[in-house]
């Protein structure tokens, strides 16, 4: 399994869902062991097909494990799950005692938009807001303005914003990729900024989720700023995008998955 350095691809074709966890260590510490401990666990152990990558993030305050992890489909990997999951984690505790897991929530990407990115600019950061919804409505009421939003402003710095929408219909989440903490401290800061926030605020249905674990707080800055940020530590590819579906590495994905929408006219912000 080819581990790599980079950002995973979000808008592989192939990939019918998305997996995303957090998991607490007991200290700062215990970040990279983990990470390399779960990395280790799949490295040597028989992969299904199904399984087309995985990506671990540290949090910037110690705290926890970001994973978001692509699979082609839900069922391959419940049956992973209810077959061999327990006696992976319990290795990976035997390595590094005292992690704690929240849970898993199962996305598909709904819609993304990505600038014009030149050669060489990679992202360095990574930053997730979450949002409640009341249903599937709300959740592309939602996605479909702030991505609006941000294709008419160009924000610098914001180099992809990737909106799943949970298979339950009660969550977004927006995967952003930036180019680095200061490009996202000026977003949180500028006026594009509060102007989304008060247009979700108007929305029915949504509501933004508090941080479950957030950044320290800044005395006189912007409370999005409590959002939890992340930095890549591995990505491990099980199966490579296949020849010819690989996203763009700027524009519209070439063959959007079903469901993506980026065909169709945005909708300006609500009031």
């Amino acid at each position: 399994m080819p581990l790599t350095t980079d950002f995973p691809d979000i808008r592989r074709a192939d990939a019918g869902t998305a997996l995303v966890s957090t998991w607490l260590v007991p200290t700062a510490g215990l970040q990279r062991p983990a990470a390399d401990a779960v990395h280790t666990e799949w490295e040597h152990q028989e992969r299904p097909d199904a399984m087309l990558s995985l990506t671990t993030f540290l949090s910037t305050d110690g705290g926890h494990l970001l994973h978001y992890a692509q699979w082609t489909n839900d069922d391959d990997h419940r049956e992973w799950a209810r077959t061999r999951r327990e006696a992976a984690v319990g290795r990976i505790d035997e390595a590094v005692p005292g992690i704690r897991r929240p849970g898993l929530v199962r996305y598909r990407r709904y819609r993304s938009y990505v600038p014009e990115r030149p050669a060489g600019r990679r992202p360095a950061l990574l930053v997730v807001p979450a949002f409640a919804t009341t249903g599937p409505a709300a959740q592309h009421t939602l996605a479909d303005a702030v991505l609006g939003v941000l294709a008419r402003e160009q924000v610098p710095g914001l180099l992809g914003a990737h909106f799943h929408l949970s298979q339950d219909g009660t969550k977004v989440l927006n995967y952003a990729e930036w180019e680095d903490l200061s490009a996202w401290r000026e977003f949180a800061d500028r006026g594009v900024s509060a102007e989304l926030a008060a247009a979700i605020r108007a929305m029915d249905g949504v509501r933004p989720v508090p941080p479950e674990f957030p950044a320290p707080p800044e005395p006189g800055v912007s409370p999005l700023r409590a959002v939890a940020r992340y930095h890549l530590y591995r990505s491990l590819i099980n199966v490579p995008v296949p020849a010819g579906t690989a996203s763009p590495a700027a524009g519209r994905a070439a063959t959007p998955p079903r469901g993506d929408r980026d065909d169709l006219p945005r909708p300006p912000l609500p009031g």
